[in-house]
């Protein structure tokens, strides 16, 4: 039988798989816009809050994201693939839902009737107890969040390891990553209207439940590849192909399968120091990006969450960014059409996406032209971020073997998690700091001066982080257990 035949025959249930990591994708960043989107005008009235208090919730967010991270990869490879992601969707599901109480517990504290009450409060003792106490009940909200929601990439990296044989990895990672992109490109255009319409509590409420609809799917859809009878024999094949050509395979995998790595063990080798220097330097400007821009558009432009040219230059910025999913076909093409070996392929890949966040550099200096000016920089960057991404995820099942891909995934994402700390941290206390001091920098003022400061870093970030890499891993060297 010839192979046209058979790949003619060939089930593609792949895809059914991929197609349920973009929908929990998808739902993990829309839970994770809904504060940025209902923060400028629904939630900081209310609570008073500054951006030094918005700074520390979302930075303490991606802290406790990048502990729950270092964890969540073990977890995954322990639990398995399907029963780790039904636990992280109902976690980060469950995270979601609980935002909705703090404004209620924050009225009992303070012993205010009605959020009306706490918006009118003109003490400043009391309206420091309000945005003290609120914060804080947020942040442990967001922290129930970033536990569950940092299982999702170590699940479904693991997943798509699976379910794709290497070359077409990058792709497949591509794909169900656009669905961050997807999540945020649809949050201003349903978030602002359902706070605008039924409260703030209710958009949290409503966004979180879709993720417990999406586990019902799950528990029924997924089964490992070689159990599930809907992959043909074909599928199957081409998924296992990677063991088929590796003449060491047949040797080495029986004993990799009985061999555990250790989680501190992971950082003897310097393919995870890579990893970890990729996510650190890079993860935060995507953040960032996705947690201030709402905030940006508020204080630069004076537009509401709910007026609709607001909506609309956000939903242009993630329409630009989904042109990264066309980042991940570029190494399939360096690896097939140059004969690279697949490490090779990716880096030359993340080298060329490393520059395009450059055009960040100019966001600030042409604000002032016109709106749309920092909206489709800002889009280009946050297209080079996902494509840079697709691609960083990828290097883990080029080199790694299957036993440790989420427990690698999840160091990485911990490093991330601590960079983008950094970054939210930094940026509130930065912008509190220009706006009362009246910043002068670069030939701005104020809160302009500060976005300056942070899309410079933005811009450069990706270079300094690819370097660094290289020179920690030069040329492609697979770990043999």
């Amino acid at each position: 039988m010839s192979n046209q035949n058979v790949k003619a025959k060939m089930t593609n249930y792949r895809w059914v798989v991929c197609a349920m990591l973009f929908f929990a994708t998808t739902v993990n960043y829309l839970d994770r816009q809904v504060l940025s989107l209902t923060f400028e005008d629904f939630i900081r009235p209310e609570f008073h809050w500054t951006d030094s208090d918005y700074g520390n919730i979302t930075g303490i967010f991606s802290l406790f994201y990048a502990i729950a991270m270092l964890f969540a990869g073990k977890f995954v490879d322990w639990m398995g693939t399907k029963k780790g992601y039904m636990w992280a969707i109902g976690v980060w599901s469950f995270g979601a839902c609980i935002h909705a109480l703090c404004g209620i517990i924050t009225e009992g504290f303070v012993g205010l009737p009605n959020a009306e009450a706490m918006r009118l409060a003109s003490d400043a003792e009391l309206v420091a107890r309000i945005a003290l106490i609120s914060s804080t009940l947020f942040i442990i909200a967001r922290c129930v969040l970033a536990l569950g929601e940092a299982g999702n990439f170590p699940a479904a990296n693991k997943a798509v390891a699976e379910y794709f044989p290497k070359r077409d990895r990058a792709f497949a990672t591509s794909i169900f990553n656009a669905g961050s992109t997807i999540g945020a490109l649809i949050a201003p255009f349903c978030i602002p209207p359902l706070a605008a319409k039924w409260g703030w509590e209710a958009s949290f409420i409503i966004i979180g439940g879709l993720g417990f609809i999406w586990m019902g799917f799950w528990q029924f859809l997924y089964k490992a590849p070689e159990k599930n009878s809907a992959v043909n024999k074909a599928e199957l094949a081409y998924i296992l192909s990677d063991d088929a050509t590796e003449e060491a395979a047949p040797a080495i995998e029986p004993e990799e399968a009985g061999k555990k790595v250790s989680l501190w063990g992971c950082f003897k080798y310097r393919q995870t120091w890579s990893f970890i220097v990729g996510k650190f330097m890079t993860d935060g400007v995507w953040w960032f990006f996705l947690f201030w821009m709402p905030s940006y558009l508020k204080t630069t432009y004076g537009l509401a969450s709910t007026d609709p040219k607001f909506q609309w230059a956000l939903g242009l910025l993630y329409l630009i960014v989904m042109i990264s999913i066309l980042g991940g076909y570029l190494p399939t093409l360096f690896i097939d059409k140059k004969k690279m070996d697949p490490y090779a392929g990716r880096m030359l890949s993340m080298l060329i996406f490393a520059f395009f966040p450059l055009v960040a550099l100019a966001a600030q200096p042409l604000a002032h032209v016109s709106m749309w000016w920092p909206v489709v920089l800002i889009g280009v960057a946050g297209a080079a971020h996902q494509a840079w991404s697709a691609n960083l995820f990828s290097t883990i099942g080029d080199m790694f073997p299957k036993s440790m891909i989420a427990t690698i995934t999840g160091i990485g994402g911990m490093a991330g998690g601590i960079g983008s700390f950094l970054i939210q941290k930094s940026a509130g206390a930065l912008f509190d700091y220009s706006a009362a001091t009246g910043l002068e920098l670069f030939g701005y003022t104020g809160k302009e001066a500060g976005y300056m400061i942070m899309f410079t870093f933005c811009g450069v970030a990706y270079l300094i982080g690819w370097i660094i890499m290289k020179v920690l891993v030069p040329r492609y060297k697979k770990i043999e257990l």
